[in-house]
């Protein structure tokens, strides 16, 4: 019996225009993610590809956050005094303010009525 192995592929959009991220669709990512591996891999990469291409962009983040929570926990249970502990939850804490100012200025753009 063979393992079926899951395999993602992590984009990142880069824009100057905050807003110009909010246009874009799972879609237009997917076909330009398969359009990049034909070029690079030729139709037998492309085929491979199709085959177990159906992730969106939301399943790529539910992925890392169960990552990321799995990696934060191993990081805390592995402290070895209460200043090593502390460290990162504070470090996880300025994070998520950080966040949510983000979250909360772009909300204030798109509905500027709201402030």
């Amino acid at each position: 019996m063979v393992r079926f192995k899951n395999r993602y592929v992590l984009c990142e959009v880069l824009s100057e225009d905050p807003r110009c991220r909010q246009c874009i669709e799972d879609r237009a990512v997917g076909l330009a993610v398969r359009d990049a591996i034909a070029r690079a891999h030729g139709d037998y990469g492309l085929g491979c590809c199709c085959v177990s291409f159906t992730g969106t962009i939301r399943t790529c983040q539910k992925f890392l956050i169960q990552y990321n929570r799995r990696q934060l926990l191993l990081l805390l249970q592995n402290c070895t005094n209460e200043g090593e502990f502390l460290h990162i939850v504070n470090t996880v804490n300025c994070i998520l303010e950080s966040f949510y100012l983000m979250a909360f200025c772009a909300l204030a753009n798109n509905f500027p009525m709201c402030i």
